[in-house]
């Protein structure tokens, strides 16, 4: 049995807008599950010794919030190296917490003109620089 050109036209308008809002559906989905971008909220330098520092950093926002506020006080102490004409950082521990959206890491870092001993090490210039590309502020 064929179809009338009435019936084949609104059988395909029907596809089309099924397609479509389908599609925006999945738009909607696509959003929801893509995270907003971090705020990042500023960050407190303490200098504990010549080599030694404590970087307090907060952020607001979706996304993996531990992973940003770790990269963001890794960028901190990047910088901060740098600012002290060293080349040279390497993590020593950072403890995190968080209330409501709002999340905060206290971090020391040892700062140094050399490459540090330990696996947790920085590449200063190369860490900034990889901060900037990633729209991570630094101090």
């Amino acid at each position: 049995m064929a179809l009338g050109f009435h019936n084949a036209t609104a059988l395909a308008v029907s596809a089309g807008l099924a397609l479509a809002l389908s599609g925006e559906a999945m738009g909607r989905a696509i959003a929801e599950e893509t995270p907003a971008k971090p705020v990042y909220r500023g960050v407190e330098t303490r200098m504990l010794d010549s080599e030694l520092v404590n970087l307090r950093v907060s952020l607001e926002g979706a996304g993996e919030r531990e992973q940003d506020l770790v990269a963001y006080a890794t960028c901190a102490a990047a910088q901060y190296a740098l600012i002290r004409g060293y080349g040279f950082a390497r993590h020593l521990r950072t403890r995190v917490e968080h209330e409501g959206a709002i999340w905060r890491a206290d971090a020391v870092f040892t700062v140094s003109p050399a490459l540090p001993r330990g696996l947790r090490t920085i590449d200063a210039e190369v860490t900034v620089a990889d901060c900037a590309d990633r729209g991570i502020p630094t101090i």
